[in-house]
C-alpha cells in the first residue's frame, strides 16, 4: 500500500532518500530524508511492527522532522511519509537500522560512520559435504556494503555479512577476505584459510579445551603513584576479542592488593585439568630477583613487594590446576628494584609444560603507552590486540606482537618484547572448545562466570505525573556498569522533563578525570536523556539503589516540579562476588600511609601533569618510581608476605 502511493503523488519529489546503518546497541542513530514539492512539507516517521510483521507501521513517537534521531535499542525497519498542505504524500524508500549488542571498543572518538570491523573472519577446517559459514561484521552509517574473496577471485553473488556455503567441496579450500566498504571508507577483514578435508580425516593433531577462562586487570587510578591513561581502553578491547575467541571473560578494573588476591583466587578455582586460562595485567609493576610484581592502585610509595602481587604466584597456582594452557600476559614495566633483598621461597612444581609469559618490555625496562587514532593505549596491547585472533600457536602471535613493536618509531630501543614458554604442542588461543564428558565442570563454571557478569533486568518507572521513564543496564567491566535513564511517555499535564540518576551508597567515577571522559564516550557510545557510571562494583557491601529525579514544568502553574523514586538492584556482577573480603586464613590487613612508608626521595619517571598530555610523539613509561634512587635498608626490610597462598574459596567468578 505504501509503494502504490508513492507513484500517486508527483508534486513531492525526494531528492534524497534515508540509507540504512548499523550501529552499537544504545548508539544514537540520525535518519535523514530531503523532499521538495510545491508547498510547506511535513514529515512523519514509521517503524515495523514486530509483533504484527504484515500489519501496517507505527508511528514514531516525535517522528515529525525530515531527521529523526533514535536510540538504537534493537534491529528495525523505518520509513517516512512526506506531505504537502494540498494532502499529497510520498514514502521514502523502507531502511534498516542494523543493531549489534556487541562491544564497540577501538571505535575512534569522533567516529563519522566509516565501516569498523565489530566481528572479524576466524579460520576453519570442514569435511567434506559440510557447511561452511564465514561471518564479518562492521559498524557503519551508511551501512557497510560487503564483497567476498576467495584466493583474490571475487565471489560474486555473495553481498551480506555472512558466507555461507551448504556443501564444501575441494574447490571451496583456499584463503577468505571480506571488503567491506560505504560512501566514507573501504576496509578489509583478515585473510583466514579454510580447509576442506576428506570425511574422517580431520587433523588428528588438532588440540582442544575444555572450556576458556580469563582474568583482565587494568589498574590505572593509582591513590600514591603517577595515574595511566590505557588500561581502560586496553581490557575493554582485548575483554571483546578474547570473546570473539570463546573466553569466558572478567575485566576488572582500579583493584586494591586485597581485591586483586581475592579476585586471583577466584579465577584459579575456575581453572581444571584441560582448561585454558590466561591472565592480563595492565598497570604499573617492577622486578625483583627474577619476579615481578604487579601494583594495585592502594600501594604505597616506595615499592614494596608486601604490597603488591607476584606474578609468579599466579602462574604457579594456574598449573597446580592441571590446565592444557597457562598463559600470562604482561604490559607493565620490568625496572629493577631492591634488588639486594632476599626474596622469599617460591616452591618449583615439576614441569607441566604448556605456560607461556608474554612480558611487554624485557628486563629492567619499561612500557609506554601512547595516543593512536585518538585513544590512550599500550604499545604492546595496541599490537597483541591486532594479532590475537590469529589461529596459529600462541608463541607466534607473540613473535608477531614482538616484530611489530620492533618496527614501531615510537619505542624502537626503548622497549621490546620478552617470550617465555614451556609448550610441548601448538595449541591457541583460537583452538575450540570441547564440551562433551565434561558437562557437570562446564556447568558449574558457567554458573560461577555468569554471577560475575550478571545485569539487572530493565526497570519500568511511573511517577505520580504520570510520566513514565526506563531504567536500563549495560556493562563496560565485570565492575563497571552504565544505567541509562529515558522518557518513555511524558504525562497529560507535564511539559520539558528532564531526569537525573544516582546511586545509593555513592559510587565514585573513576572515568571522570582529564582524558579520560573522551575515551569512555567512545566505549559507552549512548545517548540516552541520562547516564550513570557506576564504578567499583567490588567495593560494594549492600544493595545498590538507583534513584530516578524527575524535573518536570506544570502546564497549568507553570510551576518547576520534582518527583523521585527508587529501585533496588542489589548486588549487581562482580559485587556478588565480595572481592572486598581478606582472605579468611591470614589477618585484616592495615590502611596503607604513604607518608610513613616513604623511606628516602622518589624520583618520578615522568611526571603526572606530563602524563595527561601524551601525544602521538610522547610515549610514556608504567613505572611509577625509579627504583635505583630509593634508599636500600637491607636490615629493615620485612620479609616477604606478598605472595600469599590463595587459598580455596566456595564463591568463585
Amino acid at each position: 500500500m505504501i509503494a502504490e502511493s508513492a507513484a500517486l503523488f508527483p508534486d513531492i519529489v525526494i531528492v534524497r532518500q534515508p540509507v540504512s546503518v548499523c550501529v552499537p546497541v544504545h548508539c544514537k542513530a540520525t535518519l535523514s530524508v530531503r523532499a521538495e514539492g510545491a508547498s510547506v512539507l511535513s514529515y512523519q516517521w514509521f517503524t515495523s511492527d514486530d509483533k504484527n510483521p504484515n500489519g501496517p507501521p507505527l508511528n514514531v513517537y516525535g517522528g515529525t522532522q525530515a531527521d529523526l534521531t533514535i536510540e538504537a535499542k534493537k534491529s528495525q525497519g523505518y520509513v517516512c511519509r512526506v506531505n504537502d498542505i494540498f494532502s499529497n504524500c510520498v514514502f521514502s524508500e523502507w531502511v534498516k537500522v542494523k543493531v549489534l549488542d556487541i562491544g564497540v571498543s577501538g571505535l575512534p572518538l569522533q567516529w563519522k560512520g566509516e565501516p569498523h570491523i565489530a566481528i572479524n573472519l576466524k579460520p576453519q577446517t570442514v569435511q567434506l559435504g559440510e557447511k561452511i559459514t564465514l561471518r564479518c561484521v562492521a559498524f557503519g552509517n551508511p551501512a557497510p556494503k560487503y564483497e567476498w574473496y576467495i584466493n583474490g577471485n571475487l565471489l560474486c553473488d555473495k553481498i551480506s555479512d555472512t558466507l555461507q556455503i551448504d556443501r564444501a567441496m575441494a574447490e571451496h579450500k583456499g584463503t577468505y577476505m571480506c571488503s567491506m566498504s560505504n560512501v566514507l571508507q573501504e576496509i578489509w577483514s583478515q585473510a583466514v584459510e579454510v580447509n576442506v578435508v576428506q570425511n574422517g580425516q580431520l587433523p588428528l593433531s588438532a588440540h582442544t579445551a575444555v572450556d576458556k577462562v580469563a582474568l583482565l586487570i587494568g589498574n590505572l587510578s593509582y591513590s600514591h603513584h603517577p595515574r595511566l591513561l590505557a588500561p581502560m581502553m586496553d581490557v575493554h578491547e582485548l575483554s571483546n576479542l578474547l570473546q570473539q575467541l570463546g573466553f569466558r571473560v572478567v575485566s576488572l578494573l582500579d583493584l586494591t592488593k586485597v581485591e586483586m588476591l581475592v579476585a586471583v583466587d577466584k579465577f584459579i578455582n575456575l581453572l581444571d585439568k584441560g582448561v585454558y586460562g590466561l591472565f592480563y595485567y595492565a598497570g604499573h609493576g617492577f622486578e625483583r630477583a627474577a619476579r615481578n610484581y604487579l601494583v594495585p592502585v592502594d600501594a604505597p610509595v616506595p615499592y614494596r613487594s608486601e604490597n603488591c602481587l607476584c606474578v609468579q604466584r599466579v602462574m604457579q597456582s594456574m598449573q597446580q590446576r592441571q590446565t592444557a594452557l597457562s598463559v600470562i600476559l604482561l604490559d607493565t614495566c620490568r625496572k629493577w628494584y631492591n634488588q639486594q633483598c632476599l626474596p622469599s621461597t617460591i616452591m618449583a612444581l615439576e614441569p607441566k609444560g604448556n605456560t607461556v609469559y608474554g612480558y611487554a618490555t624485557c628486563e629492567d625496562a619499561v612500557a609506554f603507552e601512547v595516543q593512536d587514532g585518538g585513544k590512550s593505549t599500550g604499545i604492546f596491547t595496541k599490537y597483541l590486540n591486532k594479532h590475537i585472533l590469529q589461529a596459529e600457536k600462541v608463541t607466534h602471535v607473540l613473535e608477531r606482537v614482538s616484530e611489530d613493536l620492533g618496527r614501531d618509531p615510537l619505542v624502537r630501543g626503548k622497549q621490546a618484547v620478552e617470550i617465555k614458554h614451556t609448550l610441548k604442542e601448538p595449541r591457541s588461543l583460537a583452538d575450540p572448545v570441547r564440551t562433551s564428558g565434561y558437562t557437570k565442570e562446564l556447568h558449574l563454571r558457567e554458573v560461577c562466570w555468569r554471577q560475575a557478569n550478571k545485569l539487572p533486568r530493565k526497570k519500568r518507572l511511573i511517577f505520580l505525573c504520570g510520566v513514565e521513564v526506563e531504567v536500563s543496564f549495560s556493562a563496560l567491566f565485570s565492575n563497571v556498569m552504565v544505567a541509562f535513564g529515558i522518557i518513555n511517555t511524558t504525562g497529560p499535564k507535564t511539559d520539558n522533563c528532564t531526569i537525573a540518576l544516582s546511586s545509593i551508597p555513592p559510587m565514585e567515577d573513576i572515568f571522570s578525570g582529564p582524558g579520560r571522559m573522551e575515551e569512555m564516550d567512545s566505549i559507552l557510545f549512548n545517548k540516552a536523556d541520562c547516564t550513570l557510571r557506576v564504578c567499583g562494583l567490588q567495593k560494594l557491601q549492600e544493595s545498590l539503589v538507583i534513584k530516578v529525579d524527575l524535573h518536570y514544568t506544570h502546564m497549568d502553574s507553570r510551576a518547576r516540579l520534582t518527583e523521585s523514586l527508587q529501585v533496588d538492584i542489589g548486588e549487581p556482577m562482580v559485587a556478588s562476588c565480595k572481592l572486598y573480603k581478606t582472605l579468611q586464613t591470614k589477618s585484616p590487613m592495615k590502611p596503607y600511609s604513604a607518608s610513613a612508608q616513604s623511606t628516602g626521595k622518589i624520583a618520578q619517571c615522568k611526571n603526572l601533569a606530563d602524563h595527561t598530555r601524551a601525544g602521538p610523539c610522547r610515549p610514556f613509561t608504567r613505572k611509577a618510581e625509579c627504583g635505583a634512587n630509593v634508599a636500600v635498608q637491607r636490615c629493615n626490610e620485612p620479609e616477604e608476605n606478598d605472595e600469599n597462598e590463595l587459598h580455596d574459596f566456595r564463591c568463585q567468578f
